[in-house]
């Protein structure tokens, strides 16, 4: 089986076009914020709208990008990821 960029593994090798589109995003998000409001008042709600999914697209894109790249890519594999984490802690497990 071909390991490509949509077909899991980890090591974020084909993960690379996620970050690149969270980068875009919060560029373009930045940009449009400080460029504030200009034109027709009534659409001032669409724009703020517009500029707003930009930041919360950004932030999925980025989140999404992350973990698929860690190589979780399940419910258990983050169960995992997180009992590894509490017992390098030293935090003693909940079950």
């Amino acid at each position: 089986m071909d390991k490509g960029a949509n077909s899991g593994g980890g090591g974020g090798g084909g993960y690379w076009w996620w970050a690149a589109a969270s980068g875009i995003q919060l560029v373009w998000g930045i940009y449009s914020f400080r460029k504030g409001y200009s034109g027709d008042s009534r659409l001032m709600p669409l724009k703020a709208f517009g500029v707003a999914s930009l930041f919360v697209g950004a932030t999925a894109t980025a989140t999404v990008g992350t973990i698929s790249a860690s190589g979780i890519h399940s419910v258990k594999d983050a169960v995992e990821v997180g009992a590894s984490i509490r017992s390098g802690l030293g935090v003693k497990g909940r079950g």
